[in-house]
């Protein structure tokens, strides 16, 4: 029987669910934790909503018994766990390119490009940078599954900057619990519409899925499907109409970033599903509207600029950067020019 504070203590690779049926036995410090959130944080790459499902179509059975996903676990109950199959489990190899930033024989980091989904779903299989990370690495985890190869986070299919990639289960699982335990530090590069007031600020909110259009998230009360999310900014340069932030995410929700500058009234720059319009144009910054019709920018604004690990091997705390690619550099020079007020250094 595998014991989860084994794998605590030693970091021990999980159990994986892509070979079959697992069972695993719950520790004292599962005590009190609901079935389906206790699954989706021991394997955070896999999500809530996939194990809800497989709890309710009965593949996931608490001491032998059928249960709901709220249920609430108890030490010593036995968990039987097989996920189903997915219909598409090959993940066919791509040659695209790719910008490494860092390499060792455990993990790599990359620069993520823009309209680059990370991982196949939904309705897109073909140009992933999952497919990418098959061509080009020999070796990659299998963890998360078939699908998501290496593939420790994730970034939303338009934002850009540094990604980690691990190369097998027991590297990992390792960083994985670093994200889990909010060990890593990540910070972002945002262009948002109107002058943030105030220098530095936290936003602190619950959120959860749009009950309508499910692509989204909205700001919600404390309840039982939604999740606390907590960010802290910085006002690196102000512009007449925009602002420039340096954003540091505490917890990792989807959108999270997104959402919370929508919350304060500053979307960011092209973010078409949270207020900031689908595209930002250079006529927008020298107010000489559609004479100007020309795009700075054509997805949202947001960059993963700098993120900080302690090395699963080494222990060496390592920060990785990302410069701004050249859609924001353009923005930026535009505003420069045309919205220019002060600056003022958030590093």
């Amino acid at each position: 029987m595998f014991l989860i504070d084994d794998l605590v203590e030693e970091l021990n690779t999980p159990p994986d669910l892509d070979a079959g049926p697992i069972e695993l036995t719950v520790e004292a410090r599962a005590h009190g934790w609901r079935l389906d959130h206790y699954l989706s944080r021991l394997y955070p790459n896999f999500s809530r909503a996939l194990f809800q499902k497989a709890i309710t179509d009965g593949s996931v059975l608490v001491n032998g018994l059928a249960v709901k996903p709220s249920r609430r676990l108890r030490i010593n109950d036995r968990l039987n766990v097989q996920l189903p199959k997915q219909p598409d489990s090959h993940l066919a190899p791509e040659d695209l390119p790719l910008t490494i930033l860092y390499e060792d024989e455990y993990l790599a980091v990359l620069n993520k490009p823009a309209d680059m989904v990370t991982h196949p779903g939904k309705a897109t299989y073909r140009g992933t940078l999952a497919a990418a990370l098959q061509h080009h690495f020999d070796q990659l985890s299998d963890m998360a599954g078939s699908l998501r190869p290496g593939i420790v986070h994730r970034l939303d299919r338009d934002t850009t900057g540094v990604i980690i990639v691990a190369k097998d289960n027991q590297i990992h699982h390792r960083l994985s619990r670093q994200f889990e335990r909010r060990e890593v530090q990540k910070e972002y590069r945002a262009i948002v519409r109107g002058e943030v007031k105030q220098e530095t600020g936290l936003i602190t909110t619950w959120m959860k899925v749009h009950p309508k259009a499910r692509e989204k998230m909205i700001v919600c009360e404390p309840e039982e499907k939604a999740r606390e999310a907590v960010t802290t900014f910085n006002v690196i340069e102000r512009f007449h109409g925009f602002t420039l932030m340096q954003l540091l995410p505490k917890t990792g929700r989807t959108h999270q970033l997104r959402v919370h500058m929508k919350h304060i009234k500053h979307p960011i720059l092209a973010d078409r599903l949270y207020g900031g319009a689908e595209k930002f144009l250079l006529g927008e910054v020298t107010d000489e509207g559609s004479a100007l019709a020309m795009p700075l920018i054509s997805r949202q604004a947001l960059h993963a600029f700098r993120l900080t690990i302690r090395h699963p091997v080494t222990e060496k705390m390592m920060t990785f950067e990302a410069p701004l690619p050249e859609d924001m550099e353009f923005t930026l020079a535009a505003l420069r020019r045309h919205r220019g007020i002060s600056t003022i250094s958030a590093d």
